[in-house]
């Protein structure tokens, strides 16, 4: 897989995450006990379970280390780790959801795996500082558009299937509400209720965003930007878009695999779910409307640490053995991750075309994506070196009160930006 040059520096934002190097420790001790017959790997989404349990057998069947692969739930995940860290009983090995500043110095330096050329790993979802590499991703995700293809068949109207020639949000709007009047559907569209989606709809229309300053403070956003949310609030009409899964936390999921809905728009990570789930009719994914920025919302997903305790140089031994790429390619087929490693001859294990052909289209996508496309992430990542946090993001609730009609857009977008910053202050 080409990552272009310019997705490539978004990317480098993003990948930050990957690296707090806050005083971290080398990897002097990776020669302490070799020996260690089992070491224990955490991490927090049971639907990856079996591509790490897969990996783990054929690991110990190599190496002669069982990995002990410990399922922690994600509500309070967090939490645990750093009650570990303060126990002094951290996991050998974890894919992590984000570096803590508690436990960041006892990261083990993975940069000979990452810098690897044989991994292949792509170096722009890395960033190293000091030289050090203390985590790397074990997957991206990115948002984008589903459309109900039965519906859009029934209704004879066409939809674009290469990014390079996408729609813009008009001509899809005007596309949805053309199969929504022939074929008796309820509304046009669905929209995930989350402020990393909303940050896709203002990229496509080549608004910046919130964005941080020099100071880490948010700054007031573009004109383009408050545009795009006034926009956006006109489309939850009832006809359009339902109010409810804005202002009153109706599923978007739900309500689009009921059949009712031309379209919806969320993210990979709803093709398994989709594969399995909706069997009463077909499904597609289609390429986000450029209006005219072409842009999706780019994160990573879980960050794969080596603790540098007694069993460093096991724990980082299986790290090294989960991104070889025949390896690595066995974990992105079995967990459905779009990879960070490139070359990669993917077979997703998918019955339905339908979700192999999203996985290829989301790659292509990200390969077009506007370098902003990753700075939601890269924002994030900025706070945490600053040693701040944004616990809840404002947006919904605000967006929730202007879609309601209880303030308008600028009240909306200066609250927006207040909120974090007193989060931040």
């Amino acid at each position: 897989m080409g990552i272009s040059a310019t997705v490539r520096k978004g990317y480098l934002a993003a990948g930050v995450v990957a690296v707090l190097a806050l005083g971290a420790c080398s990897s002097g001790s990776d020669s302490a006990s070799g020996d260690a017959k089992s070491i224990t790997f955490w991490f927090s989404t049971s639907a990856q379970a079996q591509g790490y349990t897969d990996l783990a057998k054929e690991f110990e069947a190599k190496e002669g280390i069982k990995v002990e692969i410990v399922n922690v739930p994600n509500e309070g995940y967090q939490d645990k780790l750093r009650q570990a860290a303060q126990a002094n009983s951290l996991p050998d090995t974890a894919s992590v959801p984000s570096i803590d500043t508690l436990w960041v110095n006892q990261l083990q330096d993975l940069s000979s795996i990452a810098n690897a050329e044989a991994n292949k790993i792509n170096k722009d979802l890395i960033t190293a500082q000091d030289s050090k590499v203390l985590a790397i991703p074990s997957d991206v995700t990115a948002a984008g558009l589903f459309i109900n293809k039965s519906l859009f068949d029934k209704a004879k109207v066409a939809y674009p299937t290469d990014p390079s020639q996408t729609w813009t949000w008009d001509e899809f709007l005007a596309a949805a509400t053309k199969v929504r009047t022939a074929a008796n559907a309820k509304y046009d569209l669905v929209y995930d209720n989350s402020p990393a989606r909303i940050r896709s709809w203002i990229y496509t229309h080549g608004g910046k965003g919130f964005q941080l300053a020099p100071d880490t403070t948010f700054a007031a956003p573009d004109a383009t930007t408050v545009q795009a949310l006034a926009d956006f609030a006109k489309l939850n009409d009832d006809k359009v878009m339902p109010k409810s899964v804005w202002t009153s936390g109706a599923d978007p999921n739900a309500l689009f695999k009921s059949g009712q809905v031309v379209a919806y728009y969320s993210g990979v990570w709803q093709v398994a779910d989709f594969a399995k789930g909706i069997t009463d009719f077909e499904w597609a994914s289609v390429p986000t409307p450029a209006q005219p920025v072409h842009a999706t919302d780019i994160n990573l997903g879980g960050k794969v640490v080596a603790f540098n305790n007694d069993k460093a140089a096991a724990g980082k031994k299986w790290v090294d053995f989960i991104f070889q790429p025949a390896n690595y390619t066995k974990l992105a087929q079995t967990n459905g991750y779009l990879p960070i490693e490139s070359g990669l001859t993917l077979n997703y294990p998918f019955e339905k075309q339908a979700a192999k052909d999203a996985f290829a289209l989301y790659i292509k996508e990200m390969e077009m994506a506007d370098p902003i496309s990753a700075s939601g992430q890269a924002n994030l990542t900025k706070l945490l070196l600053a040693g701040k946090s944004i616990q809840e993001d404002p947006t919904k609730a605000e967006m929730a009160k202007f879609i309601n009609g209880e303030q308008d857009v600028q009240k909306t977008v200066d609250n927006i930006v207040a909120g974090l910053n007193q989060q931040i202050g």
